[in-house]
């Protein structure tokens, strides 16, 4: 069963059992993917919906960020039960060892010696790691194993 089967699965399941909450977060992520598909006229694959959902996820931590600067903890509650809605749909996330394994790995497949070099690097992790490790962490150790 592909992700976006399975999303919608979960969304009928959810109005099933009449669960509001789960279901307007579902129907956001399907909203999203709806919209990504008409703009762009293609059928998404798991790995694009997957880049949807981190990126909705990213959004909605920036939110709960400034809702409690704002003294809105019940705006940043709901911001938080969204994520945990979408994190249901993330794959696996990798340990920081297979991070640095596949770090090493793409370092020396694409032959970078310095940090100018990095973009090709990342380049090479990207399509592996959405959704499985945090690319700024990512990007982090990749520059330091370059300098």
């Amino acid at each position: 069963m592909s992700l976006k089967q399975q999303i919608t699965e979960d969304m009928k399941t959810a109005m099933r059992a009449k669960d509001s909450a789960r279901l307007g977060a579902i129907r956001l992520l399907l909203a999203a993917i709806k919209q990504r598909e008409v703009d762009e006229r293609i059928e998404l694959s798991d790995t694009d919906i997957v880049t949807i959902i981190d990126k909705m996820i990213k959004q909605r931590r920036d939110s709960i960020a400034q809702f409690e600067a704002a003294g809105r903890q019940e705006l940043a509650d709901a911001e938080k039960f969204e994520i945990a809605v979408l994190q249901t749909y993330m794959p696996q996330p990798m340990n920081e060892d297979e991070v640095a394994a596949a770090v090493a790995e793409a370092i020396a497949s694409s032959g970078a010696k310095s940090p100018q070099e990095m973009g090709k690097v990342i380049a090479l992790l990207k399509p592996k790691l959405a959704g499985r490790a945090d690319m700024g962490k990512v990007s982090a150790l990749v520059k330091a194993r370059l300098s």
